[in-house]
Parts: C-alpha cells; structure tokens; sequence
C-alpha cells in the first residue's frame, strides 16, 4: 500500500509530496518441515470480495438467515461449497500464515476469534476482514460456556462482541461457543440476546487441536467434508499449518470451493 504525505513550508506555498511503499511480510510456516507453495497459484476456488482491503467497510452486523435452524451445522443449499472455520487463538504467526495460504489458493475462511486473543493481537482482526474472510465471536476467555452460570456466560458472549464492535465496528454474523460443538439451551438464547441470531456449530471435526500430525488432519477433513460442511480448524497449531495445502488441494480436486460462512448459508 502506498500512502501519500503532504507538508507545507511557510515560506514556499508550494505543497511537497513524499512516497513511500509499505512492504507486507507473511510469518514463516510454524511446522517444521512446511514447505512453502510453489509460485503458481491454484484456481481461485471462492467468489472474489468485491471492493478493496480500503474500500471496504465495517465487519458485517449480524444477520439472520431464514428457514435454517438457531443452531447451524451445515449448510442446506446444495451448492459445491465448504466452509473453513478456525477458531482464533494462539500464536498469531500461524494467523498470519493460514490466511495467506488460503488467500494463494483464492479461499476465503471463517475466524471465530478469543476476545483475549484480540486483545493481545488487536490487528489481526482488520487483518481477517481485509482478506475478505468472516469475523465472529468465540467468546472472551475460552471458557467451559456451557458449565457457566448466566451472568458469567452472557458476560463471555458480549465481552468478545465488545472487542469486536471496537476493532471493526460491527459484531459479525457468526458466535460459537468455547469448548463445545453446540451450545446449550441457556446459550443459545443468551447469544441472540447479545445480537447472534444462530449458533455456529460443524458437522466435520478435523481434530487439529489433538496434534496428530498434518496427514491426519488431511484425512479427517477429506473424510467428512462433503457440499454443505462446515468443518473445524483452529489457529496456533503446527499440524494445521502443514496440513492446510493439502486439504484445500483435496477440495478443489473434488469441485468443492472452500467460502466464508455467510456466502455458504446465503
């Protein structure tokens, strides 16, 4: 991005005008042994964002999508699209990593980001959005939500959408509870009490959080993923950085383009 400066001098009306070029720099693979992709990209396997990283506004406010369930595992539409869902926390050099490779390979993912996390990397938010990617909520501090009392749950709900609504202006369309596939009962009303009609939830758990190593992780989702799914991944960790070429390659061999969240239910 080139930004352009202007300077006036007292004694010369003329303005002066400097330019400088910001260069972007991709933190390296996490895993030990993640090769970097060849030049050549793939097909772009998702729809183009349209406008650019400066154009474009505010994270989305959440939305509801009518005649599919509070409590959304899969997509009902038919179409031959998967959505990446990653649940944001950890080391953000493997943020940084994951969202470049998907961005080479033309997929577009789902971030359901730790308010904490946002708290300690605020930069990462505007990151995911700029890509083009979906940015939610997947609560404040990573607690058991469904064990929580009320209060202490609605406070982990709003807290993270605090946190959002701060670093982009608006809350996204996507909440997910922390250390459970499904929220409760009493959760799920708590998060559209807080602005989130639907609960996301996936029908493909990809296990990365486990450490199996990267070929489980490719076999896991190559397994479950099918038109619809909407699959399980999670920043900050090694196996999933050396696994993510492999899977998107996987999906793009059998038709499948991997979409946010809210193209996919749209």
């Amino acid at each position: 991005m080139v930004r352009v400066t202007e300077r006036a001098d007292g004694t010369d009306r003329r303005a002066a005008l400097r330019t400088a070029a910001a260069l972007a720099a991709v933190a390296g693979a996490a895993a030990a042994g993640c090769t970097p992709k060849a030049a050549s990209p793939r097909p772009a396997t998702a729809r183009e964002p349209t406008g650019s990283p400066a154009t474009r506004g505010p994270a989305p406010g959440p939305r509801g999508f009518p005649g599919l369930p509070v409590q959304i595992s899969h997509s009902p539409r038919g179409r031959p699209e998967v959505a990446l869902t990653f649940h944001g926390q950890g080391d953000p050099a493997t943020a940084h990593t994951l969202l470049a490779e998907a961005e080479r390979a033309g997929a577009r993912v789902t971030v359901l980001a730790v308010g904490s996390w946002l708290d300690a990397h605020p930069r990462l938010a505007r990151r995911v959005l700029d890509g083009g990617h979906d940015l939610g909520n997947h609560t404040l501090n990573h607690r058991d939500l469904n064990a929580l009392p009320e209060a202490a749950a609605y406070a982990e709900i709003t807290g993270c959408a605090d946190r959002l609504r701060r670093l982009t202006g608006g809350i996204g369309n996507w909440f997910r509870p922390s250390r459970a596939r499904r929220a409760s009962p009493l959760v799920a009303r708590l998060a559209r009490r807080a602005g989130y009609p639907h609960v996301l939830s996936y029908d493909v758990d990809s296990l990365d959080f486990t450490s199996p190593g990267a070929p489980a992780v490719v076999r896991a989702v190559a397994a479950g993923a099918r038109a619809g799914s909407v699959v399980s991944l999670h920043f900050g960790y090694a196996d999933t950085v050396a696994a993510l070429p492999a899977v998107l390659d996987d999906l793009h061999r059998r038709g499948l383009r991997a979409v946010t969240t809210t193209e996919l239910l749209t």
